[in-house]
């Protein structure tokens, strides 16, 4: 069998565990304190490791479902040691767990692929420009936009408002401006645009209100003419 075919089951394997066989009630109780909890993390644990052996599909291999079903029991032991859910959590319990299969996947069947190759084989100039790219529209790209709009920032109470909802706001729409530039699908920005509108609009067409909207119209546009700046840049240095 094919080592990438492998590999790309035994993501499979886990995305289908922890997203799909897993129900609501073993996603309940597995945060359970004491045996009560540690009983649904088996269970949970033991789908996993059973989804892997029957996808890879390899029976002499055992060593498979034990790796699985143990280093996922203990990675989940861990999480629900946690106090709250969080993305961070979310996110560093998922890398874990793939961690643990590409390391398995690895020592099982990457005869004659090292780390090094792996890694090198990302170590290059696109790459990097890339990361570059989506790192500029993150908190250097609001630097940029709360210095320029500093002079127009309302003052009082805006309680109203989500804590950082329009800093998250504007990392996901200059995230996606890229995205639609580097796949030539220049149509999303303007669509992206026009949602933006449609959603501000019942909140902005007051006459009393029309200071704030100049402020989100400037912050709009500025928003979109950086993202889409540093995208045609970045897309020529491709």
């Amino acid at each position: 069998m094919n080592a990438i075919i492998v590999l790309l089951k035994l993501i499979c394997a886990h995305i289908c565990s922890d997203f799909v066989f897993q129900t609501d009630g073993i996603a309940k109780n597995k945060k359970q304190k004491g045996m009560s909890g540690l009983k649904y993390l088996a269970i949970h644990s033991l789908i996993h490791a059973l989804t892997a052996y029957v996808l890879v599909a390899i029976w002499s291999d055992w060593i498979i479902p034990v790796v699985i079903f143990v280093s996922h029991l203990f990675i989940d032991i861990a999480k629900s040691r946690c106090k709250k859910d969080s993305v961070l959590v979310f996110i560093i319990d998922q890398l874990l767990h793939i961690a643990v299969i590409c390391v398995l996947w690895l020592l099982l069947f990457g005869d004659g692929i090292s780390l090094t190759q792996i890694f090198s084989s990302f170590d290059n100039t696109k790459t990097w420009i890339l990361l570059i790219g989506y790192i500029l529209m993150l908190k250097p790209s609001s630097v940029i936009l709360s210095l320029f709009l500093k002079q127009w920032t309302p003052t009082g109470d805006n309680s109203q408002s989500l804590p950082n909802a329009g800093q998250w706001i504007g990392y996901l729409e200059r995230i996606l401006i890229l995205t639609f530039i580097l796949i030539q699908s220049i149509e999303g920005v303007g669509f992206l645009l026009a949602a933006k509108s449609v959603f501000r609009f019942g909140e902005l067409n007051k006459p009393k209100d029309i200071k704030t909207t100049e402020y989100v119209l400037i912050g709009t546009l500025s928003s979109f003419a950086i993202a889409i700046l540093i995208g045609y840049a970045v897309k020529s240095i491709l």
